[in-house]
C-alpha cells in the first residue's frame, strides 16, 4: 500500500509550511482535518490561521523555537473553528522544524483527536488561554523572584518555592562544572547526605546532568523506565529517592553552559510543550540569576578580602586609655572605598590616632587609601611632629596622583585627614587637621562640645600647604570622638543636622561601655531609627563610615573644669557666629539664660575688636569653674597687639565704641592683662543661686 493510503486510512494529513515564504502545502485529508477543499494545495498561511482558534495559533511560534532548541519534535493540540469561531474538532500536530535562514521550515501530520472526557487527566490539563494567562503570571512573578536574590542560596531558595502552573517538582538540584567534574552548587528537597555520590563525578559519566553539560540540550525522563533505559550505570542512584519523573535542563549564560538544572517529580509528568517551554524559561532564568549571584559574592569576597588586609587591628592597648573604633561599607559597589583609621603606637611613648577619607568609593580609592596609610605610619614612627607627618603625606599623595595622571589614569585624587598624637600620662592631645572633620569631646559631667581645631588643605591638593597643630588636655572620664563625614552626613543630612543627630547619642549614653557607645553611634545613622531621622539632603549618596573613640580613664575631678578653646582669624569673620553657638553649648546648663545672652554678646564684641583695631587672630578660651557654693565663667580673647583699649564716650548716632562699655554693664568682674606679646581681655560670670555640682558619675576602666 502506498503511504497517502495508510495515512489517509488512519486520519492523518501531512502538511509543509515554510515561514519564509508563508505558504503552505496540504494533503487532501489534511485540508479535509482544518476545513479547506482537498485540492487547496500550496495556500498561504493567512488561510490556515483563519481555521485556527487564534489563542492556539499564538501558541505555534513558542512551541516550534522550544523544539528548534531542543532538537525535538514540535507538539501541539489546536482547536479548528468555522467561520463564525466555532469548534469543530481538536486535531494534534506533530511537526519536525528546521531553521532555514531567517525563518523555519516545518513538516509534519495533522490527526484528529478525541475530546477529553470530563473526569481524566487529559480533561484537567487546559489547552486554552487560560493555562497560558497562568503561565505568563507564574513566569512574571519567578522572574521577580530570581532578579531579586542576591546569592546563590537566595537563588536555590527562590527555586525551590516557585510553584509551576500544574505541576511542581518536590526535588531541585543545581550542578556545576570544575574542570572535567560535576560538581553540587545546591540543592532542595534531599538530606546533606543524599548528595554525596553526586558531589564529584567525572562528565563522562552516563548521569543525565553530565550529559546535559556535555551536549547543552535539555534530557526528560518521564518515567523510571525510560531513566534505566537510557542511564543505565546511575540509575540505582536515582532509584532510591522514589521519584516518577525527571527534567534536566542545561543551564547557559553567554552561550555557555555553566551547569544543569535538576527538576525532580513524585508524580508522573509527560513533559507536554507547554511544560517543557515552562521549564526551559525557569532554567534560563536560573541561570542568570546563579550567575549574578555568583558575580556579587565574589565582589563581596573581594571587598571584604581588602576591608581586612586594610583595616588595622587596634593593637595594645594604651595605658590609662580605652580606644574603640568601627569601619562600615557603604554597601553598594565592592563595599570597600577611602575611608580608614589607624592606632599607631610612637617610639616617644604615645600613641598617634589617624582618621581619613581619600576621595571616591572604587577599588583605586581603596589603593590609594592602603598606600596613604602606610606612608602616615611611617611618617608618625620616624617621630615627626603632626604637621609634619601631614606635610609630608601631602606631598607623598600629590606625587603619586600625579603620576596616575601623567600615565592617563583618572584625575588626580585628594584625601581629609585627621591626625593626633596623645600622651597617655598627662592626656595632652595634639592635633593637625587637612580638611577634615573636627573632633567632639564629651566632658565628665556629660556636656559634649564640638573641639574647634586649626586645619588646612586636604592632602594632595598642595605640596607645600601648612597644616597648624592644636593643643589640649583630655581630663579623666572625658571621651574624644573622630570620624569621617560618613557618620555625619548619611541619610541625607548636612554637617549640622549630622552633628545634631550625634550629640543626643553621645549624651544619652554616658556611664556606658566605650563599644556600646560605638555601636550606639552606628545604629543612630543605620538602625532603624535613623529611617525617622532623615535629613534635609534626601538625594545625598550614602557613604563609608569610619569612627574613632578615645576615653582617658580614671576618675573624674568631683569639680572638673569645663574648657573650650577656638581661634577666629582674620580672613575668617564668619567664625565669630561658629563662637557664638560654641559657647552657648558650653552653658547648655546655666540657669540664667540672660546671662548666657550677656556672654554671647560681650564674646562678639571682644572678638570683633581684635579683627578690627589689630592685625592678629583672636584666640578665644572659655571655662565654666566649680567654686565652693557655685559655679563661674571665664572667657578671655587674646590678641598679638601691645596697644590697649581704651574707653570711649560714642554720640547716640555712632555706630562702633560701646565694646567696654558693654563688658563693665554686663561682666561680673572683667580685665584687661598684659601678656609679653599682646595682651588678654577677659570678664566673668557668677551663676547666682546654684552650689556647686555632686560628685560626678563613675566612668568605666574600659570598653
Amino acid at each position: 500500500m502506498r503511504t497517502e493510503d495508510v495515512l489517509a486510512a488512519i486520519a492523518t494529513g501531512v502538511w509543509r509550511w515554510d515561514t519564509r515564504s508563508g505558504s503552505v502545502a496540504l494533503d487532501a485529508e489534511a485540508a479535509r482535518l482544518i476545513e479547506l477543499a482537498p485540492e487547496a494545495g500550496d495556500i498561504t498561511a493567512s488561510v490556515v490561521r483563519s481555521r485556527f482558534h487564534p489563542v492556539d495559533w499564538s501558541e505555534i511560534n513558542g512551541v516550534i523555537s522550544l523544539a528548534v532548541a531542543e532538537g525535538t519534535l514540535a507538539e501541539a493540540r489546536l482547536r479548528v473553528v468555522d467561520d463564525t469561531g466555532r469548534v469543530l474538532r481538536t486535531v494534534r500536530s506533530r511537526t519536525r522544524a528546521r531553521a532555514e535562514g531567517d525563518g523555519y521550515l516545518l513538516f509534519g501530520t495533522l490527526q484528529e483527536v478525541a475530546e477529553p472526557q470530563p473526569g481524566t487527566t487529559a480533561a484537567q490539563t487546559p489547552i486554552t488561554g487560560d493555562w497560558r494567562r497562568h503561565r505568563e503570571a507564574f513566569l512574571l512573578d519567578a522572574g521577580r523572584a530570581l532578579a531579586e536574590a542576591r546569592s546563590t542560596a537566595e537563588v536555590l531558595r527562590v527555586a525551590s518555592s516557585l510553584s509551576m502552573p500544574g505541576f511542581s517538582p518536590d526535588g531541585l538540584a543545581v550542578f556545576g562544572v570544575a574542570g572535567d567534574h560535576l560538581t553540587i552548587v545546591g540543592h532542595h528537597g534531599h538530606s546533606a547526605d543524599d548528595e554525596q555520590p553526586f558531589t564529584d563525578l567525572p562528565l563522562d559519566t552516563g548521569y543525565p546532568a553530565a550529559d546535559v553539560v556535555r551536549s547543552g540540550r535539555a534530557v526528560y525522563l518521564p518515567t523510571p523506565g525510560e531513566y534505566r533505559r537510557r542511564y543505565p550505570v546511575t540509575w540505582p542512584l536515582a532509584q532510591r529517592f522514589g521519584r516518577q519523573s525527571w527534567a534536566f535542563l542545561p543551564l547557559i549564560v553567554a552561550g555557555r553552559t555553566m551547569g544543569a538544572w535538576m527538576a525532580a517529580f513524585r508524580h508522573p509528568v509527560a513533559f507536554t510543550p507547554d511544560e517543557r517551554s515552562v521549564l526551559t524559561t525557569v532554567a534560563r532564568m536560573l541561570a542568570q540569576a546563579l550567575a549574578r549571584a555568583g558575580v556579587a559574592e565574589t565582589e563581596r569576597e573581594l571587598s571584604l578580602g581588602l576591608q581586612r588586609s586594610m583595616m588595622p587591628q587596634l593593637g595594645p592597648e594604651i595605658p590609662g586609655m580605652a580606644v574603640a573604633a568601627r569601619y562600615v561599607p557603604t554597601g553598594g559597589g565592592l563595599q570597600v572605598g577611602g575611608d580608614w583609621y589607624d592606632v599607631i603606637p610612637l617610639p616617644s611613648g604615645r600613641t598617634a590616632l589617624v582618621i581619613g577619607d581619600v576621595q571616591g568609593h572604587d577599588v583605586r580609592a581603596a589603593g590609594l587609601m592602603g598606600q596613604l596609610r602606610i606612608a602616615l605610619r611611617a611618617y608618625a614612627s620616624e617621630g615627626h611632629r603632626p604637621d609634619a607627618v601631614l606635610s609630608r603625606a601631602s606631598r607623598f599623595l600629590h606625587g603619586i596622583t600625579d603620576t596616575y595622571a601623567e600615565g592617563d589614569y583618572s584625575s588626580p585624587r585628594f584625601a581629609t585627614c585627621l591626625y593626633l598624637e596623645v600622651d597617655p600620662a598627662t592626656g595632652l592631645v595634639e592635633i593637625a587637621r587637612a580638611g577634615h572633620c573636627e573632633p567632639a569631646v564629651r566632658t565628665s559631667d556629660g556636656t559634649v562640645l564640638l573641639r574647634p581645631t586649626e586645619g588646612g588643605l586636604p592632602l594632595g591638593i598642595d605640596p607645600d600647604s601648612d597644616y597648624p597643630t592644636t593643643r589640649f588636655v583630655l581630663e579623666p572620664g572625658e571621651t574624644l570622638m573622630i570620624c569621617t563625614d560618613g557618620l555625619l552626613e548619611t541619610g541625607g543630612h548636612d554637617l549640622d543636622t549630622g552633628w545634631a543627630r550625634l550629640r543626643g547619642v553621645l549624651e544619652e549614653h554616658i556611664g556606658e561601655s566605650l563599644e556600646d557607645l560605638a555601636d550606639g553611634l552606628v545604629q543612630a545613622v543605620h538602625g532603624p531609627s535613623s529611617h525617622y531621622t532623615t535629613g534635609p539632603l534626601a538625594d545625598r549618596r550614602e557613604d563609608d563610615i569610619a569612627l574613632v573613640l578615645l576615653c582617658r580613664e580614671g576618675r573624674p575631678s568631683r569639680r572638673a573644669p569645663r574648657r573650650t578653646a577656638m581661634t577666629v582669624a582674620q580672613a575668617q569673620p564668619e567664625r565669630i557666629a561658629a563662637a557664638r553657638q560654641h559657647l552657648r553649648e558650653l552653658l547648655h546648663d546655666w540657669r540664667d539664660t540672660e546671662q548666657i545672652d550677656s556672654a554671647v554678646l560681650m564674646v562678639s564684641e571682644m572678638v570683633t575688636n581684635v579683627l578690627v583695631h589689630t592685625d592678629g587672630d583672636a584666640l578665644i578660651m572659655a571655662e565654666v569653674v566649680h567654686g565652693d557654693a557655685r559655679r563661674h565663667l571665664r572667657v578671655e580673647v587674646t590678641d598679638a597687639s601691645d596697644e590697649l583699649p581704651h574707653r570711649r564716650r560714642p554720640g547716640e548716632m555712632a555706630s562702633s565704641g560701646r565694646g567696654l562699655l558693654l563688658t563693665e554693664m554686663l561682666a561680673d568682674n572683667w580685665g584687661v592683662d598684659p601678656r609679653g606679646e599682646g595682651k588678654s581681655i577677659w570678664f566673668e560670670l557668677y551663676e547666682p543661686g546654684v552650689p556647686a555640682e555632686p560628685e560626678a558619675p563613675g566612668v568605666p576602666a574600659g570598653p
